[in-house]
């Protein structure tokens, strides 16, 4: 991941502000240690911290087209930027660098405002036409790099890829929505990524599981496009694992992959004999990865909350949960070299993998929430997953988001998604089968029908405990009771969310930030639906994934009692 921050039309256009843009772009530099750039046309700023993954030699930003009248800082990755460059040179364009993202600057050239939907991959980018002092700013379809947009009073337009580089400077601020674009030209934002599933229609292609396993084998091998070392996440749950699986199969025919080495290395962190800790350990060992079994204290994480929150710029309870340990280990991870990660974020929204979708009545509804869960992703583990990496200098890559992968995933007739267990079928049973194979396998069955457990619940259940009572000791009962004075919007309804919320708004203090976090009690997203499809939900105020009432585990397999069981 990088940084970017750009600004148009600013009335000070003096040497200070200049030095203005370079002291909020460090703000980003944890996002891009690897080198800074600064463009200044007139009014008009675009710089940029660089993480170094592709063409690290001569791939620094901000890029340009051939006689640099294109200007454009990005973050992101473009996993299809040798064919769309192989397209450009046909119609004589000439390239700078070997980087992956200047393909966008001749693409605007060529294509003028159009072409976003050429790109395939994950990104966040400003551009700037000098010719008539036009710019854009646009975001990938899901929200996997994150951008925001503000307005200054003077007039001027900002976008930064972390709310802490133009919070001070800008009287309003949004998050960039995914799937968008912003036109100077057109004025306003409009969609660009308009997939088949958006509309929620349902849809009726049958389940082939040949298709399915291999359109997610074609979105891993695409993303092993590196020249760095780079590793895995392994949680060893399902998504992590068949991520882990699949890169380690095909790593020797990534020549750019390849070239750190045969061994795959795979990450995993949590409390001492945590769940997690135990389950990618016999992941690694069947893979034959080389494995980095990493260990935190409830106290180190806990003592990590301010930095966390500061770095992920939300006061959501299961985001900072979940990102607390996954900051603590990426900064391990940097430790060791190693600057690029897949992750296994998206699945439980695609496939209808979380506890609940075990209440959806219907095939209607369960697309339906299929459809609004991938819609949120920016808003929750896109964004942890992002910004507790780049906290650290740190890339994640996330396979199932594949735009490619999603379109065919969520084509599927959403009745092969429902999970009736009488039938054998647990959540993301579609996906299980689609890598159940018995003569290659690539894992274990009972790895591969493994049940859900939320990241914070994987990495030890006294984290959250030792969450609950530190927040206890510091948000006492008259605090609570008095929260909706405090704190009028998205009012905390328990003293751990009223514990995060303060430490946000100690680093971001205006009602623009606030207005950035989704609303509602600080429960996790799903509850809604989940209250509707059963109402014992509404008694549960934890977004914990243990606490899916009668769901989980032993609570569900009595609720089950005398139907057929399969491994979990």
């Amino acid at each position: 991941m990088c940084g970017i921050l750009a600004v148009f039309g600013c009335l000070d256009t003096s040497h200070t502000k200049r030095s203005r843009i370079i002291e909020l772009s460090r703000r980003l530099r944890h996002r891009g240690p690897d080198w800074s750039g600064i463009h200044c046309f007139e009014d008009c700023y675009l710089a940029h911290q660089r993480l170094a993954i592709v063409d690290p030699t001569s791939g620094d930003q901000p890029l340009y087209n051939e006689d640099k009248t294109i200007v454009v800082t990005v973050n992101g990755e473009i996993y299809n930027h040798k064919q769309l460059r192989e397209k450009l040179k046909l119609k004589s364009h000439k390239f700078r660098t070997g980087s992956d993202c200047e393909v966008i600057a001749h693409l605007y050239e060529e294509y003028g405002e159009e072409f976003v939907d050429m790109l395939d991959g994950m990104f966040s980018f400003v551009l700037l036409d000098t010719r008539d002092k036009s710019f854009i700013a646009a975001r990938d379809g899901v929200g996997i790099t994150p951008m925001y947009m503000g307005w200054g009073l003077d007039g001027s337009t900002w976008f930064a890829s972390e709310m802490k580089a133009i919070s001070d400077d800008c009287e309003r601020f949004i998050a960039f929505p995914p799937g968008h674009i912003y036109s100077s030209k057109q004025g306003g934002l409009r969609r660009w990524n308009n997939p088949p599933w958006y509309s929620e229609q349902i849809p009726s292609t049958p389940y082939d599981p040949t298709v399915l396993r291999e359109a997610f084998e074609k979105s891993v091998l695409k993303r092993l496009m590196t020249d760095v070392p780079f590793g895995v996440l392994l949680s060893g749950g399902l998504d992590s694992s068949l991520v882990a699986a699949v890169a380690s199969r095909h790593l020797e025919e990534m020549e750019g992959a390849y070239q750190w080495g045969s061994q795959l290395h795979s990450f995993c962190i949590g409390l001492e004999g945590s769940p997690d800790l135990a389950a990618a350990r016999e992941v690694a060992d069947y893979l034959g990865t080389r494995h980095h079994e990493l260990t935190f204290t409830v106290q180190e994480g806990i003592d990590a909350l301010e930095e966390v929150i500061y770095h992920i710029e939300t006061y959501d309870v299961t985001t900072i949960r979940a990102s607390t340990p996954m900051f603590l280990m990426s900064r391990k991870i940097k430790s060791l070299g190693v600057k690029m990660v897949l992750s296994g974020e998206g699945a439980d929204e695609i496939f209808g993998g979380y506890l609940y979708f075990h209440k959806a009545p219907n095939k209607k509804e369960l697309h339906e929430e299929t459809c609004r869960k991938v819609k949120a992703l920016h808003l929750y583990d896109c964004l942890r997953a992002n910004k507790s990496t780049s906290a650290w200098g740190v890339e994640a890559r996330v396979p199932f988001l594949d735009k490619d992968f999603i379109n065919v995933a969520m084509s599927i007739d959403p009745e092969w998604k429902m999970i009736k267990r009488d039938q054998g079928r647990i959540e993301k049973w579609i996906l299980r089968n689609a890598f159940d194979d018995d003569k290659k396998p690539y894992l274990p069955k009972h790895i591969l029908y493994r049940q859900k457990e939320q990241f914070s619940d994987g990495v030890g259940y006294s984290w959250i405990d030792g969450l609950k009572d530190h927040a206890s000791k510091h948000v006492t009962d008259s605090m609570l009771a008095n929260a909706s004075f405090i704190y009028p919007d998205n009012t905390p309804t328990t003293k751990e969310g009223y514990y995060y919320r303060s430490i946000f708004e100690k680093f971001f203090p205006k009602n623009a930030a606030r207005q950035t976090v989704p609303g509602g009690p600080t429960v996790a997203c799903s509850t809604a639906k989940a209250v509707e499809w059963d109402a014992a939900w509404s008694k549960n105020l934890d977004p914990s994934g243990r606490a899916a009432l009668g769901v989980h585990d032993a609570a569900y397999h009595e609720e089950e009692a005398g139907k057929n069981d399969i491994p979990v």
